[in-house]
């Protein structure tokens, strides 16, 4: 067997603001944060998409984003919808893992092809 070197996995949390109008996403490292925030495109902004969740939840794949501001603050992105959070609704981020190799025994053992990327729905109700 050769040398593998182990990736970091990135904790990813979320929670409301203190006024309850944005939600801080957290858990990355500041290094990559502080280089992102010198990124003059917001393309980076669509890799932490925050949708409503539907009534019928089959269909959470088909939402579109909420729109809304991205800023850095600290090792922190915070996003603020343009339209405020409904009280009573849920809402999840989507957080795609980019993290780890993407080797062929990879693909094999979680049966994904090429090109795909897992992802984890984080939930928050306001």
């Amino acid at each position: 067997m050769g040398c593998t070197q182990k990736t970091d996995s990135i904790a990813v949390s979320i929670a409301l603001s203190d006024n309850k109008q944005s939600l801080k996403i957290s858990g990355f490292n500041k290094a990559i944060i502080d280089d992102i925030g010198r990124d003059t495109s917001d393309v980076w902004q669509s890799l932490l998409p925050v949708y409503k969740m539907p009534a019928d939840t089959d269909m959470k794949d088909f939402q579109n984003a909420q729109p809304g501001h991205y800023t850095i603050e600290d090792s922190s992105v915070v996003f603020t919808p343009d339209t405020p959070f409904a009280k009573g609704k849920t809402y999840f981020l989507r957080y795609y893992n980019y993290s780890g190799s993407k080797d062929a025994w990879q693909y094999v053992q979680k049966k994904k092809g090429t090109g795909g990327s897992g992802h984890k729905d984080l939930l928050f109700k306001y």
